[in-house]
């Protein structure tokens, strides 16, 4: 550690506090009472906030009056998240700590330690709880932190800022050029389905072939343990956990409709649309809530019809909590598609080479905003040990 610099502990540097532990009364129009949920990349959000009273948030201030400079930390759920207050206050807390800082310290050398992964690493490690993890007061007050003199910590600070500054231009500048590259093959798709050519045709998918699904399986044929995985819709796509027996999926995949190997499995409830390419090995699948067309291939290979469902509008019927794919709509989808099938093989092949190099692009633009997040750990870290050593960080 550098000379000059302390091992505190935060109790004895800040007054740590917390919100109410009481649940006031919610109301339509109030005051907006802050919990860990509402502190997100640097800010205060209010989406999904709740309102309390006038009395109400007058009695948590009383303890927790949270003033200009104080930094907010979440301590239940996903712990951290701190934030400086630089705005009007017009809230009180719940589920948060309040660090009210001293003139003699600098709030955004608090929060920047708060943020490093020294403190959120172990304070996820020591976090209590089965369902819900937090951290209580007691072990914020005795949470050690390393603390220079006031001007070093403004001049670490500085670093941060601008370093900070620098990396989230340059992560913008990535996800920008990562959202542009899948934009760029999205068009590119959606102009290959859109505009037909000499020799295509449009049909209904109800034309080329009908929709099915599995038999119905009942809850007490199901277990957790089996032979034959049961994706239901949540788990379609995913890890199985409902099985059934052997016995039942040999019965129902020969009396009643069942997938093809290549035919494609589209998701019909929640999320519509999404794909699996039925690969013949022992499976079943929810019924209505997972469907294929029945397609024979002689008109449309289901390679194509796996690419052109990708950017297909569904236009699911609406319900009261979820959306849902009938066979009405189903059939009803219209796509175009060349009558010769060495055409859509060729067109399938071009897709498929389009989407390598976008694949690459989007690899390297992910791989860029990773180690963009990998160099602010990086910075963080070691400013916290002293090895903040030029007084410009630039992010490449």
């Amino acid at each position: 550690m550098k000379q000059g610099w302390e091992i505190k502990k935060l109790g004895e540097v800040y007054d740590v506090r917390d919100g109410t532990h009481d649940s006031p009364k919610y109301v339509k129009d109030g005051y907006a009472l802050i919990t860990s949920k509402n502190l997100k990349n640097d800010n205060l959000n209010y989406d999904g906030v709740n309102y309390i009273t006038e009395q109400d948030y007058e009695n948590i201030n009383k303890r927790s009056k949270v003033d200009l400079g104080d930094v907010l930390f979440a301590m239940i759920g996903t712990i951290g998240n701190p934030i400086v207050i630089n705005k009007k206050v017009d809230f009180a807390i719940k589920n948060v700590a309040l660090f009210k800082v001293p003139k003699n310290q600098d709030s955004y050398f608090l929060k920047y330690y708060l943020d490093s992964s020294i403190v959120i690493e172990r304070m996820a490690k020591d976090a209590k709880g089965a369902t819900q993890k937090f951290v209580g007061l007691g072990y914020l007050r005795s949470f050690e932190i390393p603390l220079p003199p006031l001007p070093e910590q403004q001049r670490i600070v500085a670093i941060l800022d601008e370093a900070f500054a620098a990396i989230a231009k340059a992560k913008a500048n990535a996800q920008q050029n990562l959202q542009n590259a899948k934009e760029l093959f999205e068009s590119y798709l959606q102009g290959v389905f859109e505009n037909k050519g000499e020799g295509w045709e449009e049909k209904t998918l109800g034309e080329i072939g009908k929709p099915s699904m599995c038999k119905r399986i009942l809850k007490h044929q199901t277990s957790t343990t089996g032979e034959i995985p049961f994706y239901k819709i949540g788990t379609f796509g995913k890890t199985p956990d409902a099985f059934i027996s052997k016995e039942i999926y040999d019965e129902f995949r020969t009396k009643y409709s069942f997938p093809k190997k290549g035919d494609i499995l589209i998701s019909a409830s929640g999320t519509i649309g999404r794909r699996v390419r039925y690969d013949g090995e022992p499976a079943f699948f929810q019924d209505s809530n997972i469907v294929w067309i029945n397609n024979d291939e002689k008109q449309i290979l289901n390679d194509y019809l796996y690419v052109f469902y990708e950017f297909c509008d569904w236009q699911p019927s609406k319900g009261a909590t979820i959306s849902r794919l009938y066979n009405s709509n189903l059939t009803s989808i219209k796509i175009v598609f060349p009558k010769s099938i060495g055409e859509q093989k060729t067109i399938l092949k071009k897709i498929d080479a389009v989407s390598t190099e976008t694949k690459k692009l989007e690899s390297i633009y992910q791989q860029k905003i990773n180690d963009l997040e990998e160099l602010k750990k990086s910075v963080l870290q070691k400013a916290f040990v002293g090895e903040l050593k030029t007084d410009k960080v630039v992010a490449v």
